[in-house]
């Protein structure tokens, strides 16, 4: 009786995780992100976290942008809290205080130690699960972002231009039909000067078949950057 119980209970957890993401694959952040936090289960806090970050990146008014990040951030650390050994809590936590970071700008970002936060947050993530497509691109970002201010802050961070590329590629080699990765790895090649290779990416984005509201997001961002290049 008491297995059958708790087969029943995980059951109910597997659909509500397919509930949510269902939820996100269709667009309908805000509403995963309320249903999520309400059921208050780790991996629901995590699918709760990425539908917070999605919801700021795509749909919420500029104004409302920072407040949905402290949401994402705020539902990822309480999955981390209830279990440690979640890679997937790591990452969306990362994502969230990385945006987060945007907003504050540079010097109240380095006081508060968001970029060494960021970065640790990524290496667990990797550590506990190595083939992680979605880090390697953050983290690569992570690097460049911080190059990019100057070689004092990327001295001081131990930001390093030589890690962006290796990142980006294998993590296009992982997963070669994920838009979004290639969107990034096409924004750092344009600020390198490297239109060219820059293009290929974006139009490479552009036939891939999106197949979530994100995909469609991204898609919408890989020709907007596709017409800059122009």
């Amino acid at each position: 009786m008491r297995q059958a119980l708790f087969a029943a209970a995980l059951l109910a957890v597997a659909l509500a995780q397919g509930d949510l993401a269902g939820l996100i694959a269709q667009g309908r952040f805000a509403e995963a992100y309320e249903r999520g936090v309400r059921e208050a289960a780790p991996q629901a806090l995590v699918l709760a976290a990425q539908a917070a970050s999605y919801h700021a990146m795509y749909v919420a008014k500029p104004e409302e942008k920072r407040a949905w990040f402290e949401r994402a951030e705020k539902a990822a650390s309480q999955a981390i809290a209830q279990d440690p050994g979640l890679a997937e809590a790591y990452f969306e936590r990362a994502r969230a205080l990385g945006r987060l970071s945007q907003f504050k700008g540079i010097l109240e970002a380095l006081a508060e130690g968001l970029a060494p936060r960021i970065r640790a947050d990524l290496e667990e993530t990797l550590k506990r699960k190595p083939d992680h497509a979605g880090a390697m691109v953050a983290l690569a970002l992570w690097h460049f972002e911080l190059v990019q201010k100057g070689w004092l802050v990327a001295a001081t961070q131990g930001a390093d231009r030589a890690r962006v590329e290796p990142l980006m590629r294998r993590a296009i080699e992982l997963e070669p039909e994920a838009i979004v990765h290639r969107v990034e790895y096409a924004r750092v090649l344009a600020a390198w000067g490297r239109k060219e290779e820059a293009r290929k990416q974006l139009e490479t984005a552009l036939a891939l078949p999106a197949r979530t509201a994100a995909d469609r997001y991204e898609k919408e961002r890989a020709q907007k950057a596709l017409a800059e290049l122009r």
